[in-house]
């Protein structure tokens, strides 16, 4: 059977793209590791299929689709590295299908930029990530990049909306400080944006193959967390510039310009900034 709509990796993200095809009227699949989760889906009206990207066999069941959405995560506690997951992994998934599906739409990151500086980049700008993760993402562009089926990358910034904050909430209500330099550039995209971005890519006639998702303005690591406390009604926030940032591997300090999804995938987001998208956030 052939279904309109593919995802495999139904989790953030996958989720809400799922019930967003769903309302269009396209029939959709989604891919779990989890009997349970399956029955979840099916209850939703899903089409649920029972694999792991990591078992290449357990591939063999998935369904002839129009538009695959990868958006596998790292699940450490099934401890397999991030490279097997995103690249071996991903390998297996286009061993299977880039020959059945019209398009994938693959999610990667922002992390794929090793500038450091503060600087501007776009989707031009040359990506040499020093860091582990972003070479991961980066690999794994390529092979959707050079499939045989169309291959569009979707690089999304930090990604947020209600569920995700709850960390970020809880250091804030406790006035825990924060490590790291404050003025590193943070790039964001709330998480509905993020799908509507997905569902564009899976419809528009796209004139490039890689697209930067995220907001209109990015954001210091200052004005963000003052913003939060402030929200919480909490206390200003203290920064320990001296200590390095525990998640300083995701790539901090670069300016991340939409242009190009602006012109390509939507010309405006329900959530430009993060003042917006913040406020939306907590509340629900």
């Amino acid at each position: 059977m052939s279904y309109n709509r593919l995802i495999i990796g139904c989790g953030y993200l996958g989720s809400r793209a799922a019930r967003a095809w769903q309302e269009q009227g396209f029939s959709v699949a989604v891919t779990t590791r989890s009997e349970e989760r399956a029955q979840e889906f099916a209850e939703q009206g899903l089409q649920p299929i029972v694999c792991n990207v990591m078992d290449a066999a357990s591939l063999q069941s998935l369904p002839d689709a129009d538009v695959v959405l990868h958006a596998v995560g790292l699940d450490r506690k099934a401890g397999d590295s991030m490279r097997a997951v995103y690249v071996e992994g991903l390998r297996n998934v286009l061993t299977e299908l880039e020959q059945r599906v019209s398009r994938m739409i693959y999610i990667s990151s922002t992390s794929v930029y090793g500038q450091m500086d503060g600087s501007v980049v776009d989707e031009e700008s040359v990506c040499e990530p020093t860091r582990e993760n972003g070479q991961i993402c980066l690999e794994a562009e390529q092979l959707v990049l050079n499939a045989e089926c169309t291959g569009t990358v979707l690089r999304l910034a930090g990604i947020y909306g209600p569920d995700r904050l709850l960390a970020r909430m809880k250091e804030r209500q406790q006035s825990e400080p924060i490590a790291g330099n404050p003025e590193a550039w943070l790039n964001l995209i709330h998480v509905e944006d993020a799908v509507q971005a997905v569902l564009a890519a899976g419809v528009n006639e796209l004139l490039h193959q890689k697209y930067l998702i995220v907001d209109d303005e990015p954001i210091t690591r200052r004005a963000y967390y003052t913003l939060l406390a402030e929200l919480l009604e909490a206390a200003a926030p203290v920064f320990t510039a001296d200590k390095p940032d525990p998640k300083g591997d995701r790539g901090f300090n670069k300016r991340c310009k939409n242009h190009r999804m602006h012109d390509e995938l939507m010309q405006s987001l329900k959530f430009p900034t993060i003042r917006e998208g913040l406020r939306q956030a907590i509340k629900e």
